[in-house]
């Protein structure tokens, strides 16, 4: 549990190492991210830190989130979300988060919400192999038995089965921090982070057991 950061994913790109070897990297715009609350042990129960992140118009908020961030009068701001801490927060609210809370070659986890690639079936969505294509058969990509018959009478949960694919929460983890720029506010991240440009990115420290 640690103070993490919002971001918004740019794209990717590649840049070179001093070998000369090409990194695929994304970019991320990280800021501002603004301290909207503060929690601690004694009075909520548990030690945190609220972030917004994302400049809006009033009118894009309702009326309770804007008058949570009009308390402290901060700007509208379109996202909030918590990062839980072990210790008792040192930041205060109205506070930036600046992305120097990373630093090049270090471990993070990206969590965001996946490309959505609609309803898709077993082949696609699950990697089943096809049915044989030969002798009048026609079980090309369907999904076969998906359970008996009189015992149990009813399909189990968690059968694997045509629907929706992608357009769900993701989280790829231990990746490698390439570069960080303070000023224009962008972390450099090594490799595909989830979701498609523009997409809300939240940004966590990996937590290494054992140095792994």
């Amino acid at each position: 549990m640690a103070l993490g950061l919002l971001g918004r994913k740019l794209g990717m790109t590649q840049i070179f190492s001093e070998s000369g070897e090409a990194i695929p990297v994304t970019v991320v715009e990280c800021g501002p991210c603004i301290v909207t609350q503060v929690k601690t042990q004694d009075k909520d129960g548990y030690n945190a830190i609220q972030v917004g992140f994302g400049n809006v118009s009033e009118k894009a908020l309702t009326q309770p989130e804007l008058g949570h961030l009009k308390k402290h009068e901060i700007v509208p701001l379109r996202h909030l979300q918590e990062f839980r801490l072990d210790a008792p927060p040192t930041m205060n609210v109205g506070e930036e988060v600046s992305p120097d809370l990373f630093m090049a070659g270090q471990k993070v986890d990206v969590r965001g919400l996946s490309i959505g690639k609609g309803f898709a079936g077993t082949v696609k969505r699950h990697h089943f192999g096809r049915g044989p294509k030969s002798h009048g058969s026609k079980n090309y990509r369907a999904p076969g038995s998906i359970g008996a018959g009189t015992t149990p009478g009813r399909v189990f949960p968690g059968v694997r089965m045509p629907g929706r694919m992608g357009n769900k929460q993701v989280t790829v983890r231990k990746l490698t921090v390439v570069r960080v720029d303070a000023e224009r506010k962008f972390i450099i991240i090594k490799g595909a982070l989830p979701g498609c440009e523009g997409n809300l990115l939240r940004i966590t420290p990996t937590n290494l057991v054992g140095g792994k």
